[in-house]
């Protein structure tokens, strides 16, 4: 195992950003985290803010660190998939140009996903993915523009010039703890269902007949941090991509009715149409204001908690997406969790942390702290 003398979080105020510099920070190792703003509960995470567009702005949040490790964990949307790939590429070169001056960059960890098999949402369904589910790392790059492959080329370019060894990780939807996130699926759902509550209205599943029937998996932001941080420290996973997903299949279906258990709903499943979150939130603002002010709630702005448009696109998808994790296994990485205890867990935290109101979801500790 490498030893991670400096770590530098790019994307710490996101889910996985997150997870990944609480995870470094319990064992000791002193990390940076970059990001456009500040989130709850990393105190104890030295966060500078940057603008990734311009060198300068790196180099001065940097000061005068110079990280042996460094983990991508960002991206910036845009309304075209061109703009993405512009935005997108230049972040991460203007951020491994600056690191390049300074030298000492061991190990680069890039977050990616499973978009690297299906295309961007605009080219989902026209499109036949890289290759049959469950996705294998082996599956070519899909002949079509994609953000991903522009920010895996500005990470293979930089290691290539600079001598740093990489690792990529293409994780499905994140379940983790975060508030302000652009991409908050499990957060949202959380909200959506609080204000069913509210309203006494059913709890209603917002997504496709394939994303209802066909298997699925998601990705655990403890084991996302924690593979990408044994990767950087693992000889044989040097210049390789993994998979990083929970390690089990699920329909929703099935697990629909168990989370609108958890959270106290009661549930409504596929019924011949997509209903879109966007829609079932439309007016919802000021009835999450009214909730976030009976239970003492951190946040009472529901765009600070709900990305429905990010939900939407998830469980709207028409096709069946989920990916293989064997290939991590067998170079050692064995961290499972099933995604049930993932769902668990995440309300339980948010629920504890004031995030969303109280309740029922019960069971034994967490497995890990987000």
């Amino acid at each position: 195992m490498t030893e991670i003398r400096d770590a530098l979080v790019v994307g710490v105020s996101g889910i996985a950003g997150s997870a990944v510099a609480n995870h470094l920070h319990r064992e000791g190792v002193p990390v940076v985290g970059l990001s456009r703003g500040r989130v709850h509960g990393l105190t104890d995470v030295d966060q500078r803010r940057a603008d990734l567009e311009d060198r300068a702005s790196i180099a001065e949040a940097l000061g005068d660190r110079s990280p042996s490790h460094v983990y991508i964990t960002v991206w910036k949307r845009h309304n075209t998939e061109a703009e993405n790939i512009r935005v997108n590429g230049l972040m991460i070169r203007n951020l491994m140009d600056v690191l390049g001056e300074r030298g000492g960059v061991e190990h680069v960890s890039l977050l990616t996903g499973l978009k690297h098999y299906i295309g961007s949402p605009n080219q989902q369904g026209e499109i036949a993915p890289s290759s049959d589910t469950p996705f294998d790392e082996r599956a070519p790059r899909l002949p079509v523009e994609n953000f991903y492959y522009a920010q895996e080329d500005a990470v293979f370019d930089a290691a290539e010039r600079q001598g740093f060894t990489w690792s990529v990780h293409r994780s499905h939807t994140i379940v983790g703890a975060s508030v302000g996130n652009a991409m908050n699926m499990f957060l949202t759902i959380a909200v959506y269902a609080a204000i069913c509550r509210e309203l006494g209205k059913p709890f209603i599943f917002p997504g496709s007949e394939v994303r209802w029937n066909a298997l699925g998996d998601v990705t655990d932001s403890r084991i996302l941090a924690a593979q990408m941080i044994w990767a950087s420290t693992t000889p044989a996973a040097r210049n390789e991509a993994f998979n990083t997903v929970n390690g089990d299949f699920f329909r929703w279906r099935t697990m629909w009715p168990r989370i609108a258990e958890m959270l106290g709903v009661e549930p409504e499943g596929f019924n011949g149409e997509v209903r879109p979150m966007q829609t079932l939130l439309a007016d919802a603002a000021p009835i999450w204001k009214r909730i976030a002010d009976k239970h003492n709630l951190i946040e009472d702005d529901l765009d600070r908690v709900a990305s429905p448009w990010h939900t939407d696109g998830d469980l709207g998808r028409k096709i069946e997406i989920h990916a293989d994790s064997g290939k991590a296994r067998e170079l050692g990485f064995t961290d499972f969790v099933r995604s049930e205890r993932s769902f668990r867990d995440l309300f339980a935290h948010y629920s504890a942390a004031g995030v969303i109101p109280p309740v029922p979801v019960t069971g034994t500790p967490l497995w890990r702290e987000f």
